[in-house]
């Protein structure tokens, strides 16, 4: 297990972002402000690594609640606030995010740099089945 270090400004009542099942991929993390969503934690991510902001499947059937920009990446050399961009999805509905809510979740995923190779033709790029077909071209389904 990776560790990262926490440091949570916010009421420890609500707790640190946990897995709350046993087979859960992220960790569900908490409201600690409205709007542009602050959590209250700054963390230090290991070199190699990033937080991905994700959104909570539960949260975003039963409302509108939306984070337009997921999954969001918290690179590791950023040690600012952890905020989660919101979107209420139905404008004439309003949205009341309670501090404390679970309001999304987290990911620590490695991450591997890239070279670039360049090339000077298409071709050299070598070919698929799929080829250069548009989006919603890889099932007849």
């Amino acid at each position: 297990m990776t560790k990262v270090k926490i440091w949570a400004q916010f009421n420890h009542e609500y707790g640190l972002p946990a897995y709350e099942s046993l087979g859960a991929a992220g960790m569900d993390i908490r409201a600690n402000e409205k709007v542009l969503i602050g959590t209250g934690m700054y963390m230090s991510i290991p070199e190699g690594y990033e937080i991905q902001v994700r959104p909570r499947s539960g949260l975003s059937l039963k409302t509108k609640f939306r984070i337009p920009n997921s999954p969001g990446t918290i690179d590791s050399d950023y040690l600012g606030e952890l905020c989660v961009i919101s979107e209420n999805t139905h404008s004439s509905v309003e949205m009341n995010i309670t501090i404390g809510e679970r309001i999304g979740q987290i990911v620590l995923c490695p991450i591997e740099k890239l070279e670039w190779e360049v090339v000077y033709s298409k071709e050299e790029l070598g070919s698929t089945q799929r080829g250069s077909s548009g989006f919603g071209s890889t099932g007849t389904h």
